[in-house]
């Protein structure tokens, strides 16, 4: 492994064909737009709108695009059942940064989440399979929903106008977040795909910017609410791997987006919310 890592190094720039800048260009956008998005619901519409946001797949779908038209069928059923262990993982990640953001800064609270996060995502690769990947997953993110509740969403954020300079401070973090990802992603190989793909850097990206301008108890709430919208991303990643040799890439893609977003949107209209208490800017 260490070889490999000195290798791509050592090949500098020309290691990095077109195609992988064009999928750090897409990445990078896509996320920035997810997170601003998000961002912007939680302050304005309220924390469920903005968790059902982050949970989308704006930041994975471009990944998935671009293996597919590199790659066979049956490389993305792989890598569907790879990035499984990584929703797990940021499950365990969402809950140990809502337990500590209450107490604690930013920087101790999301360096221990992250901590959590590496240390499932290794344990849980050696959950080998579809079905035992995808119902290992399923537990995790049941069982940290119960611990979610435990902590509590009474933090509700407040609502504040945007100024112009957040719109590009929260872009300018999300991409510089996505391209470490991504480089890492290509250094380490085609082994990682599939768990980098799905590595939490949305919810990385909320911590960071939600945490200082609305309080670490409501940036908890905000990731805990999400907690529900990576049961989506279980179904769509195991639809996929069922169905992507069978019916292409071109049908097996969408049919996954349209699970998750179906998901998603049957969470808002059902979960009831409350809207942001209006603050002063």
């Amino acid at each position: 492994m260490a070889a490999s890592w000195w290798a791509a190094l050592a090949a500098g720039p020309a290691g990095f064909d077109a195609g992988f800048w064009a999928i750090l260009a897409v990445k990078m956008l896509a996320s920035a737009a997810v997170v601003v998005l998000a961002s912007y619901a939680v302050e304005r519409s309220g924390p469920l709108a903005g968790a059902m946001i982050a949970t989308l797949p704006l930041s994975a779908g471009p990944a998935y695009v671009f293996l597919a038209l590199d790659h066979p069928p049956d490389f993305l059923r792989d890598s569907a059942v790879a990035s499984l262990p990584a929703i797990a993982a940021t499950a365990l990640y969402i809950v140990a940064y809502a337990s500590l953001a209450r107490r604690h800064g930013l920087a101790v609270a999301l360096a221990a989440a992250l901590g959590v996060w590496v240390a499932a995502a290794l344990l849980l690769r050696q959950v080998a399979g579809l079905a035992a990947g995808a119902g290992a997953t399923a537990l995790v993110v049941l069982a940290c929903m119960a611990a979610g509740r435990a902590i509590g969403t009474d933090a509700v954020p407040p609502a504040r106008r945007g100024r112009p300079r957040d719109v590009a401070i929260r872009a300018g973090i999300v991409m510089l977040l996505v391209a470490g990802v991504v480089v890492a992603g290509r250094v380490a190989g085609p082994g990682a795909a599939g768990i980098l793909a799905f590595a939490p850097v949305v919810m990385v990206s909320l911590a960071v910017i939600l945490h200082p301008r609305i309080g670490g108890g409501a940036a908890a709430t905000v990731l805990i609410l999400s907690l529900p919208g990576l049961l989506g991303f279980v179904a769509a990643l195991s639809v996929l791997a069922l169905t992507v040799e069978r019916l292409g890439p071109a049908l097996g893609l969408p049919l996954a987006l349209l699970i998750n977003v179906a998901w998603n949107g049957a969470i808002l209209l059902t979960h009831p919310t409350a809207r942001p208490v209006e603050t002063d800017p």
